[in-house]
């Protein structure tokens, strides 16, 4: 099974994740932040992805370092659970509505750290900046090596909103993380 373990502690946060890419999207997950609890349940369910996680951060300063370190530490261990990336289909895209609210996730797996993020929605979820949300995908998409496309087409309920874009990327991951053989999938020969 292509999984991984890691701990990350910094003088801000306490991160302790195991993330299963063959899982069946079981889920325990402890954060101060329930909203983000919430998305990392759809994620893990939608993928298909058992992931364990508990962190702990400095809350009383804001949300910014535990989202940003969580999105570390997913990408770290995405990264770490692909190993060589041989046999994987690479590409993944989904396309998913939350009642009024529509997001497209595309995902590359092919080592090019990258992210487009078109998600012009502002606001608070409860007592979480919405927008903190981009720096938890650019931190998985850099610690991963993958590119990572996000695009919001519309919607109006900021919760519907960050809904439709976790459960795409949940979607887009799982297929491109799927196998299809045991070749590189790139021209190049490598990754």
């Amino acid at each position: 099974m292509r999984t991984a373990i890691i701990t990350r502690k910094t003088k801000e946060t306490e991160i302790e994740m195991e993330l299963n890419l063959d899982g069946k999207g079981i889920y325990q997950i402890e954060t101060p932040a329930g909203f983000l609890n919430h998305m990392l349940e759809l994620f893990s369910f939608h993928g298909g992805f058992d992931l364990k996680l508990k962190a702990i951060g400095d809350i009383h300063v804001d949300y910014h370092h535990l989202i940003e370190d969580i999105g570390i530490v997913m990408g770290n261990c995405i990264n770490e659970a692909l190993s060589d990336r041989k046999g994987l289909k690479r590409y993944g895209f989904a396309s998913i509505p939350m009642d009024e609210a529509l997001a497209q996730v595309s995902v590359d797996l092919g080592g090019r750290a990258f992210l487009v993020y078109n998600v012009s929605f502002k606001g608070f979820i409860k007592d979480i900046d919405i927008e903190l949300f981009e720096e938890f995908f650019r931190a998985i998409a850099f610690s991963a090596k993958i590119t990572l496309h996000i695009n919001v087409i519309y919607g109006k309920d900021l919760h519907h909103v960050i809904e439709a874009i976790f459960k795409a990327f949940a979607k887009a991951l799982k297929e491109s993380v799927s196998l299809t053989g045991q070749d590189l999938p790139s021209t190049k020969g490598i990754i």
